[in-house]
């Protein structure tokens, strides 16, 4: 299925709920709630825009089209001050509203293992971005995955590095928290695969403000190219800015945070000529292009990940509500699933019982601060 620039705005959502408004009861005044969790304040305050805009980009192109079962949806967002025990009572303070039928949690894999008790016991639909493959394996049915998760962007990272870049000597470097663990795993199991050598395994705390051992311990290490796990934006622009000002100009290779608005922005030139897997590459789609577009348009900067999946939780999220005929939450669990062959601004959604929706990433590289798409590597296992 393909949409044109055009049409995606306010065709996407309409495009597979307008099917499920015919016979829908056309309740007059009231609004269909969508509870998110956002970091408004704390070091993600930043990112925290961009997620916020494309939740509320897609609410009004959803509203635009004609609404959910008859009803506009209404976006309600609480700070969870880019902290576990923030994103637990932002949660606290949504789920208490009975009326919200479902939510937007974290893009950090640590925040949301915080959150996922108080999912369970509230049983209603939540859609995150954190990346820990471990986030659903928890047994825990209401959590919905709208990034592609740990395991593809490891093998990725790994295969481009090797067999692309032609490098075997690797630095792995990642946060210590459970996102940072979870891919710096991930990737070393993939490079040993690949018979690839680790010259160093090196972690690091969220938050730090000098990277300089670090970054002298994989210039001693002798490893010729770099592939790394950065949890926030200004530890990756801290580190990137000290990494070339010691010297050090191997190959990197990074997780979807070396793209993000934010990091470019902190680490500028310092990120020039590195690689990224990308779960949202602006030109790997005419949905991603059209997203874009759109979302240039309303304000008047350029899109990453932090506002591409909450556009699409909502927008996959208002199709299944509507594709239920109702505001049940195992009714839309059971039409989350369900969804196959969506095309979203972050890549075709094709869900599993585990709730994954995404299950590839693709490459891109960093131009002298413009990030260009090389290609889409998908997994079918």
């Amino acid at each position: 299925m393909k949409l044109t620039r055009r049409g995606f705005t306010a065709g996407l959502a309409a495009g597979m709920t307008a099917p499920y408004l015919i016979g829908s009861a056309r309740a007059q005044g009231a609004t269909i709630k969508i509870g998110m969790c956002a970091p408004i304040t704390g070091p993600a305050a930043e990112a925290g825009k961009y997620a916020t805009g494309g939740a509320k980009l897609a609410v009004e192109a959803i509203n635009k089209a004609g609404g959910v079962l008859g009803k506009q949806l209404e976006l309600i967002v609480e700070d969870d001050q880019t902290t576990n025990p923030g994103i637990v009572l932002a949660f606290s303070k949504l789920a208490a509203q009975s009326d919200i039928v479902g939510f937007l949690g974290s893009i950090r894999s640590t925040q949301v293992h915080a959150m996922a008790p108080d999912v369970m016991k509230l049983g209603k639909p939540v859609m995150f971005g954190g990346t820990d493959p471990n986030l659903t394996k928890l047994g825990n049915p209401w959590l919905f995955r709208f990034r592609p998760n740990d395991t593809y962007s490891g093998r990725v990272i790994a295969d481009y590095g090797v067999k692309t870049l032609g490098k075997k000597k690797w630095a792995v470097l990642h946060s210590t928290d459970a996102f940072g663990t979870a891919g710096g795993k991930a990737l070393t199991e993939a490079l040993g695969k690949l018979d690839a050598t680790i010259a160093i395994d090196q972690g690091y705390a969220n938050q730090s403000q000098d990277f300089t051992p670090v970054v002298l311990a994989i210039k001693q290490s002798g490893a010729d190219i770099l592939g790394s796990y950065f949890t926030f934006e200004n530890d990756l622009g801290i580190f990137a800015r000290q990494l070339r000002q010691l010297g050090v100009t191997i190959p990197w290779v990074g997780s979807p945070s070396i793209v993000n608005v934010t990091a470019l922005k902190l680490a500028g030139p310092a990120l020039y000529g590195t690689y990224g897997v990308a779960d949202y590459a602006e030109e790997s789609s005419e949905a991603s292009k059209a997203f874009g577009k759109a979302y240039r348009d309303a304000y008047k900067v350029a899109p990453d990940n932090q506002s591409s999946w909450p556009y699409d939780a909502v927008t996959v999220l208002a199709a299944a509500i509507n594709k239920a005929g109702s505001t049940d939450p195992q009714k839309i669990r059971e039409a989350i699933v369900a969804i196959k062959k969506f095309p979203g601004a972050e890549g075709e959604y094709n869900f599993d019982d585990k709730g994954d929706g995404l299950h590839g990433y693709n490459i891109v590289r960093n131009e002298k601060g413009n990030i260009v798409f090389d290609k889409h590597i998908e997994f079918a296992d």
